[in-house]
């Protein structure tokens, strides 16, 4: 904090000469913050007084206080030189120091200084604002206190304290230790009542930890003083973004919009429009967003950081990510140091698959922003998706047929870099029928690759082997399974695959060792309107000389994000060459209709220690060569708790009546368990 209210009374008793009236006019500059004029007065003065001690003081800081830190310094080193003994000379020049950021310097001056009198306010009150500058906050606030004991409430001490205890909360915010760091911002609500960049403060604290409902009840008690309605407002939107509440987020920044003075502040109208724009957004109102930024680019011949922020940020939710990443270049080129420019292009990245430019873009932005909650997250997360992980299954499967089934599966990832990752499983699979008499086990190893051949092509092989015993046949088939998985444009994904395969579901099945090729192709839309579309689509050549086509398509809305809620329709078709009943479900036609609801949490996005699920109900009609219609049901879901960010467990069920590969008119359940652990820390490549 300045102590310039100090010195000025200090100049004016050393001036106690015929020339203090002649300085008055400068004292008042001073004391007004008019620097400039006070400048040009004192230089005045010492062309007929160069040698006055007082006006050469005055001048030095009218100099330094007008940003011309450098110069001031000089002016002070040559008062030092001149009066190497004068006490009040020294304190102004410690002053100068910290005007032209030489900290360090200040530290060990304010030392000396103290020793040489530790009862002086001056020499105090500097040295803890030098410590402060310093990042050295716990010893500040002892020298502040100190600083306080010598002038009781002096309330440039106040204000220094108020911002040392903003800035050592900050320093508790980087490190995640939230209770500490609010306690301390509490603490400034004893001098400075519902203090506006405590509040601040505060409310960021609890946006950061999650504390949705806390932030929101910071931003109401900011806005109750009305020059921070639009402050207070811009806030409440974000939290209630952060709740997912678009809705009401947008109507709140509609009033904050609705509700700007004619006088506010440039800074205020800024963060009001960019609120309001960002609501846009998160309602998927595109196009108003997009009408509303082009509008603030044609008034602004340079746009500033912000406004290309909004663009980027638009043409996330659109998914151009290309157009984004331009924007958050054009950013950096203005500062490097941007932080959504840094972290937003790191997005823009993993979205379209460049995940070690993603890496250095959330690292670079950790270089500017130490222990960064956020950009630290999306490390965390990008880690996840290539740290090397064991998927454990059980599950227990029965139908109106009299089969039963016990299946276990081990299925393991282990990445060794961003493009490259080695894939194996295993499962045994435990089937018999009490009522034939039949049983059958088979086992099945697995082991492949997965590697990224282009940013959005990816190829996946798995080859292996099946030994399978039944009551009549013993037998070992080879396994394959190999895919390209291949974003073409955006919002959509194809998968064409090729996958050898042994019917397994029954006893019988098994013991007849129908081998299938399956050729697949999957494609998937999404749009930016909440509706989507997947398409499946087998051909089958069995070696019983009989083949299959299967077309499966599902027409969905996605209703609810958070948590994911979606409703559609479904459309099954299936016919077989030949057909023979008797040994498998084997229509020369079969077409099955069905309306679903689908209620999701999903894992990949839940804390940790805290529940996820997937809920299904579907049900419709079948349709079996040319018999009547039958109706059909299906319920399944899953209920997981998420430990940690490496470890999770669920169990799962599911019923339905829709015919398979076995028999119409049945009825199957299943019901399992499956454990995930993630069985390293973080990725090997990553591991230095």
């Amino acid at each position: 904090m300045s102590l310039k209210k100090f010195f000025l009374i200090s100049c004016f008793l050393m001036s106690l000469n015929g020339l203090s009236q002649d300085m008055k006019e400068g004292f008042t500059y001073l004391e007004t913050g008019k620097y400039k004029e006070a400048e040009v007065f004192f230089k005045d003065v010492l062309k007929n007084y160069p040698k006055n001690k007082t006006a050469r003081l005055c001048y030095g800081r009218a100099v330094g206080l007008n940003g011309n830190s450098t110069k001031a310094l000089n002016l002070f080193i040559n008062l030092l030189n001149d009066f190497p003994n004068d006490f009040e000379v020294k304190l102004n020049y410690a002053e100068s120091l910290l005007w032209d950021k030489k900290f360090d310097v200040a530290e060990n001056y304010y030392e000396k200084l103290i020793k040489e009198n530790d009862k002086s306010f001056s020499a105090l009150l500097g040295y803890a604002n030098t410590l402060s500058n310093l990042k050295k906050y716990n010893k500040a606030l002892v020298y502040v206190d100190k600083a306080l004991e010598v002038s009781p409430n002096n309330p440039n001490a106040l204000v220094s304290k108020k911002y040392m205890r903003l800035g050592l909360a900050n320093e508790y915010l980087n490190k995640q230790e939230y209770s500490k760091a609010e306690a301390i911002l509490r603490e400034n609500f004893t001098n400075f009542k519902d203090d506006k960049e405590t509040l601040l403060n505060l409310a960021n604290l609890y946006l950061i930890s999650n504390q949705y409902s806390k932030a929101e009840e910071t931003y109401i008690k900011l806005g109750s003083n009305n020059e921070n309605k639009n402050i207070s407002l811009n806030g409440l939107a974000l939290v209630q973004h952060l709740k997912s509440k678009n809705k009401l987020a947008l109507n709140t920044s509609k009033t904050s919009v609705n509700s700007l003075p004619s006088n506010a502040s440039k800074d205020i109208k800024n963060q009001t429009i960019e609120r309001y724009i960002q609501a846009l957004i998160w309602n998927k109102k595109f196009k108003e967003a997009d009408k509303e930024i082009n509008n603030l680019f044609k008034s602004n011949n340079e746009p500033e950081n912000w406004m290309l922020s909004l663009r980027a940020t638009l043409n996330i939710y659109k998914s151009n990510f290309d157009k984004s990443i331009e924007d958050y270049n054009l950013i950096l080129k203005k500062d490097s140091a941007s932080f959504d420019g840094n972290l937003g292009k790191a997005n823009a990245l993993k979205a379209l698959g460049y995940y070690n430019k993603a890496y250095l873009g959330a690292e670079n932005t950790l270089s500017f922003y130490d222990n960064q909650k956020d950009a630290t997250q999306f490390i965390n997360k990008l880690d996840e998706s290539f740290t090397p992980f064991v998927e454990a299954k059980t599950s227990y499967s029965f139908d109106n047929g009299n089969n039963d089934a016990y299946m276990y599966q081990l299925n393991g990832e282990y990445s060794f870099s961003t493009k490259f990752k080695v894939l194996a499983s295993y499962n045994h699979r435990f089937t018999k029928n009490p009522v034939t008499n039949l049983e059958a086990t088979s086992n099945n190893v697995l082991v492949g690759f997965s590697y990224q051949l282009f940013n959005n092509v990816v190829f996946k092989s798995n080859l292996g082997v099946t030994s399978s015993n039944a009551n009549s046949n013993d037998f070992t088939q080879l396994l394959a399974d190999v895919a390209f998985e291949i974003k073409p444009f955006k919002l959509q994904n194809l998968e064409i695959g090729y996958k050898r395969e042994i019917q397994n579901f029954n006893a019988e099945l098994i013991d007849r060792e129908i081998v299938q090729n399956n050729f697949i192709l999957n494609y998937n839309l999404s749009t930016n309107f909440n509706l989507g579309w997947f398409t499946q689509y087998y051909y089958t050549s069995q070696n019983d000389s009989n083949t299959r086509n299967l077309l499966f398509t599902s027409l969905y809305y996605n209703i609810l994000e958070k948590p994911s809620l979606k409703a559609g329709v479904n459309y099954q078709y299936i016919t077989f060459k030949n057909q023979v009943p008797t040994i498998y479900f084997s229509p020369s036609k079969f077409n099955a209709y069905e309306i679903f609801i689908n209620l999701i949490k999903d894992e990949n996005i839940a804390k940790n220690k805290t529940w996820f699920y997937d809920l299904t109900a579907a049900t419709g009609l079948q349709f079996i060569e040319d018999d009547a219609k039958q109706s059909t049901y299906r319920i399944q879901g899953k209920l997981g708790y998420k430990f940690s960010e490496r470890s999770l467990l669920n169990i799962y069920a599911l019923q339905s009546n829709i015919a398979s590969a076995t028999a119409a008119g049945f009825t199957f359940t299943e019901i399992g368990l499956r454990f995930k652990w993630l069985f390293l820390k973080k990725p090997v490549f990553r591991k230095n």
